[in-house]
C-alpha cells in the first residue's frame, strides 16, 4: 500500500497506528498548486505527531470553494504531488463530501490526536468542534503567509500567459 489511500484504508491504518501507541495529526485542504506555505504548513504539522494524514478535497469541492476555473490540478495529480513530500505519511483523497456531518464522520473514524491548522483559519470553529468530539485538540502550526497562495500564483501565471 502506498501513501495515497482511500478513506476506508485510512481508517484501518489509523486503528493499527493507535494500537502501536502512535499519535496522528490530521490536516485538510485543497493544495491546488503546491507552494512554500503548503510545504511549511505540512512540515510543521508533522512535527506535532508521529504520523501525518492529509485529507484532500475533491475537484468538485475545490471548484465550489475557489471558483469555476479551479482546481488547476486534478485531485489525482494533487495527491501525487503531496504524497511526494517526506513530511506526509498518508494522503486521503475525499469524495465530494456535502456537509459538516460528512467531514465529522471521516475525522471521527480516523481519530487523530491533533487537527493542525493555520492562524486565522476561516473553518476554525468547525475544527474545534471536531476535536472536541474526538477528544483531540486543534494546534496552530503556522501563521498564514500573505504573499503565498494558490489564487495569487494562478493569477500571476495567467498574466504571464497573456
Amino acid at each position: 500500500m502506498g501513501k495515497i489511500v482511500n478513506v476506508k484504508q485510512a481508517i484501518k491504518i489509523s486503528k493499527q497506528l493507535k494500537t502501536q501507541g502512535k499519535n496522528i495529526v490530521l490536516v485538510g485542504g485543497c493544495f491546488d498548486i503546491l507552494h512554500v506555505a503548503h510545504v511549511k504548513f505540512l512540515e510543521k504539522a508533522k512535527q506535532k505527531a508521529d504520523v501525518l494524514f492529509v485529507l484532500l478535497e475533491s475537484d468538485r469541492s475545490v471548484q465550489k470553494l475557489k471558483g469555476k476555473n479551479r482546481p488547476i490540478n486534478t485531485q489525482k495529480n494533487r495527491a501525487m504531488v503531496i504524497a511526494a513530500l517526506t513530511s506526509v505519511d498518508y494522503v486521503v483523497p475525499l469524495s465530494n463530501l456535502k456537509s459538516d456531518a460528512d467531514y465529522d464522520k471521516v475525522v471521527s473514524q480516523i481519530q487523530p490526536s491533533i487537527i493542525a491548522t493555520t492562524a486565522k483559519d476561516p473553518n476554525i470553529l468547525h475544527k474545534k468542534r471536531q476535536a472536541n468530539q474526538i477528544k483531540g485538540r486543534v494546534v496552530y502550526v503556522l501563521k498564514r503567509i500573505s504573499d503565498q497562495s494558490t489564487t495569487r500564483l494562478a493569477k500571476l501565471i495567467g498574466q504571464d500567459l497573456l
